[in-house]
């Protein structure tokens, strides 16, 4: 080659042409001769390009103890996948999807707890060989399956201080890996944080009060999950609600008044009875609140102050303490004037249904003046006594 190089004249120009084109058919690989992996000619590029398959199979062969949610998985390097298929004990085939380029295949469907799964399939490399895909593995049997339910529905509309609370039966000793498993899509978007009010409730609220109209999704994906020693999730739980307009109840225990604030108007001042303000036991404490549930009536019960099934109409619950707002014919002579409930905020039964009428879950009611401060403790919507930098804190994801 290195005359050719230095020669000057025609036959130099048809010897150079030739290895050029040699060359460029070595690398095409469109099978010219020359071009051929281990053929006499072929190049290092072109034997590189023609390794061998290597197939990725996830759970691996004989692994145990297998959690659900683990991707079970065959993927390929240089090659593609012809066919694969997960059976389960009963000899039936488990859903899956081949991605477009047929490099791997995912499962699609929950695996079961305490079975066997057995993989089989081939595929095809680059270097025109086949494999054969094969292996099993064995899901985890758990001790326990804990289940959690959500206190948010499909379809319904909730006011904007409306928190997510997902509730367990038993106490989470795993809570990261529980959070870990929940996501909250919101459409704008919102910022918010989970926090554990509880070793068996994890709430989600927003840094400041939704945004009227706002969509929210909530997906917990705790089927198949590790979330302590030999306990797992048993199910998965979703939610897709909306947040309805503004609406804020403002109430002043000193004035023995409330309004009632919507979109940002004021379209209701009612005269009020609040909580005995010289009874710590019975005065209706300061802070944000959060309607919790309405009832048309409701039998009210307090042994403490030896007083049971006392039934009031238009019930609507702001605390889990024993705080409603409702309608008590008998104390309208006070509202407006005097504070003597037993905690509640008393109004005629006529306001009350007005009220009751345009109340939803999930409005904040904001009281102010009294002798005592709504803490966690007093209530499961306790969620906006918290600052937001003491919220975040309670997440164990915080850092």
């Amino acid at each position: 080659m290195t005359k050719l190089h230095k020669r000057r004249g025609p036959l130099a120009l048809v010897a150079l042409g030739l290895a050029a084109m040699l060359t460029l058919s070595a690398c095409s690989g469109d099978g010219s001769p020359g071009g051929g992996p281990g053929q006499p000619g072929s190049t290092d590029a072109q034997q590189t390009a023609a390794t061998s398959a290597k197939l990725m199979v996830q759970p691996a062969d004989g692994a145990r103890d297998v959690p659900p949610a683990d991707a079970a998985q065959v993927s390929i390097t240089d090659g593609e996948l012809q066919a694969v298929t997960l059976t389960n004990p009963d000899g039936k085939q488990v859903a899956g999807r081949l991605a477009a380029d047929k490099r791997s295949w995912t499962v699609t469907e929950p695996l079961g707890y305490g079975k066997t799964y057995t993989w089989s399939g081939t595929a095809l490399g680059a270097d025109g060989k086949q494999n054969t895909i094969n292996g099993s593995f064995t899901t985890v049997n758990p001790r326990r399956q804990l289940a959690a339910t959500l206190n948010v529905g499909d379809n319904q509309t909730y006011g904007i201080a409306m928190p997510i609370a997902l509730t367990f039966g038993t106490k989470v000793t795993d809570k990261a890996a529980v959070e870990r498993a929940l996501t909250v899509e919101t459409t704008p978007k919102t910022e918010g944080s989970w926090a554990w009010v509880s070793d068996t409730t994890v709430h989600w609220r927003p840094k400041d009060y939704w945004q009227p109209n706002t969509q929210v999704k909530v997906t917990a994906n705790l089927y198949g999950r590790k979330i302590g020693e030999g306990i797992y999730g048993k199910q998965d739980v979703t939610a897709s609600f909306s947040i309805g307009r503004s609406q804020i109840v403002k109430g002043d225990t000193r004035t023995h008044h409330m309004q009632v604030i919507r979109d940002g108007v004021q379209i209701a001042d009612y005269p009020v009875s609040y909580g005995l303000d010289s009874d710590p036991g019975r005065v209706t404490h300061s802070g944000v609140h959060v309607v919790m549930s309405k009832h048309a009536t409701y039998s009210m019960n307090n042994p403490r102050y030896n007083y049971f099934d006392v039934n009031v109409p238009w019930a609507v619950r702001i605390s889990n303490n024993g705080e409603f707002i409702h309608g008590l014919a008998e104390s309208v002579w006070a509202q407006g004037k005097q504070n003597i409930s037993h905690g509640c905020l008393n109004l005629s039964p006529a306001r009350a249904k007005e009220y009751y009428d345009g109340a939803l879950v999930g409005d904040p009611v904001e009281i102010t003046g009294s002798t005592q401060t709504l803490s966690a403790r007093d209530g499961d919507y306790s969620d906006w006594t918290y600052s937001w930098a003491e919220w975040t804190k309670l997440s164990a994801l915080a850092s």
